[in-house]
């Protein structure tokens, strides 16, 4: 890496690119120095916090509600904010990476809202980083409409969706900015640029400047973005309570303290979703080392399984007691032009919203423009006139901390088909990653990060439990790499098969493949896109 400038404490590294400098002016690097300053400490301590909490859990440790907070889910009086200008009907949510031709197609796609995602739909590359803060500059500013060498063009409508951004997760750090040697992190960079450059720009929209934020671990992680949010509110003379937050409750130990989550962000609150795909590897990985939370192939264990249903029936019922959107999770259906294979995927897509709605749900999040017409006349069906159910408070349901964990009722052996297509599916989307991009369309869906990690972490565990030996799975990982260079003559089938054995195969199973392919792949070089 080659350093590109230094401003106060705040040194940016990595090479220079096209409009970076309207991104990284001093003024906003000052923003983020003063961020860092102030909660580097806190959040460095809470990750530690969380490996501590992690060894407890290996160790067998149940999980439970905490008897400290009962006070707080007691209470019956506290409410979370009145919902923020944009964000009062959110029956459909597109996601997906800020990237220019996405970006316009998601705002165009007649959802509510567009989470423009720097976390899991994003390979974090510095340019990835920088052009997505220049996209949602151009956005807000109606400057994002241009043409393809093709000829294609992409035009921004009169009415389009209501942004949120998710910045990258407290686990995760930006090496291409540092301060004394040591990087920033990627969730104040994320947040930090995006905020001091639009959050006015925003206001004076008729918006406000708003977020998803993910892996959330508990009611202290929030406590933590709770405060980031007031100090940067300070900062630019900005009044309390502009911002507003959906949290993603998508690991599981955040799922036994939802309420006190929202507790926390109360003034700054816009609910909660239901993130199933990484709550579905935050069990696996926490439970990894249990036999007895063994699970079957990842395409068995859908949103009817026993846990899953009793997480997402906690959800909507903590959402609306406090007057809070309770928004649904990911369908990551591509729908093709096959019409057979098309109508096959909106009938699932449709099954899937038709339960959220019933259940109480607000509104459901989708990754691709052809699934917006069926979420909303799904949630149409059911909401009408309204913009949302807050009303329903779901008085009926009662979860106990044995439902979040029922898995046995699941559990069950993968069989080969599952087996390789995990290896399978790990390995793409790691060469896609590695090469800069986030967001993969594979057998159909529309991947993130998400799916890899449950993917490699299912093969870690069925390893460690003998249903499957290393044997099978090195001679599959062969027969993959094999099959993925034919494909892909460019695919990086060394790097590739280091991150797999690393993250997959390792004697200990690390909290993240992120962290591992950022550290030792990605940082210093640019994308390289086929």
């Amino acid at each position: 890496m080659t350093t590109l400038a230094t401003t106060g404490r705040v040194q940016v590294l990595g090479a220079p690119g096209d409009r970076h400098e309207e991104v990284l002016t001093p003024e906003a690097l000052d923003f983020i120095g003063r961020l860092d300053a102030a909660f580097a400490a806190r959040r460095f301590d809470l990750l530690t916090e969380r490996r501590r909490r992690s060894a407890l859990l290996r160790g067998g440790t149940p999980l439970d509600f905490s008897r400290a907070t009962k006070p707080i889910r007691k209470d019956p009086d506290w409410q979370v904010a009145r919902p923020a200008p944009g964000l009062t009907d959110r029956r459909v949510e597109i996601t997906g990476p800020p990237e220019r031709s996405m970006a316009v197609n998601a705002l165009n796609s007649g959802a509510q809202v567009w989470m423009a995602d720097f976390e899991d739909a994003t390979s974090p590359t510095w340019e990835n980083i920088v052009r997505g803060q220049l996209t949602l500059i151009d956005a807000i500013d109606r400057r994002i409409d241009f043409t393809t060498t093709s000829g294609k063009e992409y035009r921004l409508t009169d009415r389009p969706a209501t942004i949120m951004v998710r910045p990258r997760g407290w686990h995760l750090t930006e090496k291409h900015l540092v301060i004394d040697d040591r990087p920033v992190a990627a969730a104040l960079v994320d947040f930090g640029l995006y905020f001091f450059h639009c959050a006015r720009r925003q206001i004076d929209a008729g918006s406000g400047p708003y977020f998803y934020l993910p892996k959330l671990e508990n009611r202290y992680e929030a406590r933590l973005w709770n405060d980031v949010f007031l100090l940067a509110q300070d900062l630019l003379d900005i009044p309390r309570g502009t911002i507003r937050a959906t949290v993603l409750i998508e690991t599981i130990t955040a799922a036994f303290e939802m309420e006190e989550i929202l507790y926390e962000l109360r003034e700054h609150s816009a609910g909660l979703n239901a993130g199933r795909w990484d709550y579905l590897f935050s069990l696996i990985k926490n439970f990894a080392h249990r036999p007895d939370f063994v699970l079957p192939d990842r395409a068995t264990v859908t949103m009817t399984a026993p846990f899953m249903r009793a997480y997402t029936e906690l959800l909507v019922r903590t959402c609306h007691k406090r007057g809070a959107h309770a928004i649904g999770g990911m369908a990551a259906q591509i729908p093709g032009r096959e019409p057979a294979a098309r109508e096959a995927a909106l009938a699932k897509v449709r099954l899937d919203k038709e339960r959220e709605a019933e259940d109480g749900f607000d509104g459901s999040w989708v990754a691709h423009p052809g699934l917006v017409p069926v979420c909303r006349t799904v949630f149409d069906e059911v909401l009408g006139d309204r913009p949302h159910q807050l009303e329903r408070t779901r008085d009926d349901v009662h979860i106990t901390a044995e439902h979040l964990v029922a898995v046995r009722r699941t559990a069950g052996r993968p069989t080969p088909e599952g087996i390789r297509d995990n290896i399978a599916v790990a390995l793409r989307y790691y060469d896609a990653w590695l090469r800069g991009q986030g967001a993969v369309a594979l057998n159909g869906l529309m991947e993130d990060a998400a799916t890899a990690e449950i993917a490699r972490v299912q093969i870690w565990q069925w390893v460690k439990h003998r249903a499957v030996d290393r044997e099978t799975v090195l001679g599959l990982l062969d027969e993959e790499l094999a099959m993925l260079g034919a494909t892909y003559p460019w695919a990086q089938l060394d790097q590739v098969r280091d991150l797999f054995e690393r993250t997959a195969l390792g004697k200990e199973l690390p909290a993240f493949f992120t962290t591992e392919a950022y550290a030792r792949h990605l940082v210093g070089r640019p994308a390289v896109r086929a």
